[in-house]
């Protein structure tokens, strides 16, 4: 779309006063022509007129002139542009629930190698970290752009017990903050993507990183792993590990994420598809002033070339 600077708007008015003009002294030719009254004799002393030839020019002319004024104006397109700081935290569930089976090979095993083919395929121009979270939340690998080191720290991730949703989200809004100098005043534009089976055990609550999104612009898009079923054997008892899909919904829902139940290579894209359009680009409004001057040029040598053909010399 194009944008106008409104400061000029005025000089379109310009336009139609042209136009007037050149009808108007159109009209007055014909009149001189009526006011001979020997019409018969008028044909034979006359020179043949150029008949609509005459307009081709004047209308190339006036075409070249709203150009030009549509130039002087300062146009602008708006355009995509990459955003170069973008950040995507991934934060993975370490618990022990992870452990159960019922995603084979196991809900743990799942989830590393789904942020990992996860990470593979973001654009190199996209920042990422890792977050591991069971009792508490780790940064383990900082956001940046060496896709080696993050998928180095997704390998080292080692269990541990409860789960703490809530402060996995909040150390993902930290390493935003910190993710640079100008980080405090102006924290670049970044996304969470959790991975996790969805029961919150530990620490600040769903609800209480929810508003720390909100408040930090940054979504929360969750992958639940796990069925109704799962099971884990802990100290040699078996224990039911169902997945809470509602509580990662809520989190995903609240903070204008979305919310996934399967950790195919599909949903990944999908993830990333949403998270593209919103996060890795910028819409911003470019002077295009120079596109209606060129196209204004091609006109005026049009209108030119026309007349000098038709008439011998410019109009």
């Amino acid at each position: 779309m194009t944008f106008l600077s409104p400061e000029r708007l005025w000089l379109l008015g310009v336009l139609p006063a042209l136009a007037a003009v050149y009808v108007l002294l159109q009209l007055r030719r014909g009149q001189h022509a009526v006011r001979f009254t020997n019409l018969a004799l008028l044909t034979q002393v006359a020179p043949r007129r150029p008949g609509w030839r005459r307009h081709v020019a004047a209308g190339l002319f006036l075409v070249m002139i709203t150009l030009m004024m549509i130039g002087f104006a300062r146009p602008a397109d708006s355009v995509k542009v990459p955003r170069d700081r973008a950040t995507i935290l991934v934060a993975i569930d370490v618990s022990l629930s992870m452990m159960a089976r019922d995603v084979p090979p196991s809900r743990f095993d799942a989830a590393k190698a789904a942020a990992k083919k996860f990470i593979g395929e973001l654009p190199g121009r996209f920042n990422v970290g890792v977050v591991a979270f069971a009792g508490s939340a780790n940064l383990v690998a900082a956001p940046s752009t060496d896709r080696a080191a993050a998928v180095a720290s997704i390998d080292q991730l080692v269990m541990a017990k409860r789960t703490a949703i809530g402060e996995a989200v909040f150390t993902g809004l930290q390493a935003v903050r910190s993710f640079d100098a100008e980080a405090r005043q102006d924290p670049p534009p970044a996304h969470i993507v959790l991975l996790s089976d969805g029961d919150n055990t530990t620490g600040r609550s769903v609800q209480e990183a929810i508003d720390a999104s909100r408040a930090a612009h940054v979504p929360v898009s969750t992958i639940a792993f796990g069925t109704p079923y799962g099971t884990v054997d802990i100290e040699g008892e078996t224990t039911s590990v169902s997945v809470n899909k509602e509580t990662l919904r809520s989190l995903a829902d609240s903070t204008e994420g979305k919310a996934y139940e399967a950790a195919d290579s599909a949903e990944l894209r999908d993830v990333y598809a949403n998270i593209g359009t919103s996060l890795g680009f910028k819409t911003e409004h470019r002077d295009v002033a120079a596109r209606y001057t060129g196209i204004a040029l091609l006109f005026a040598l049009a209108a030119g070339g026309a007349s000098l053909a038709w008439f011998s010399r410019l109009p």
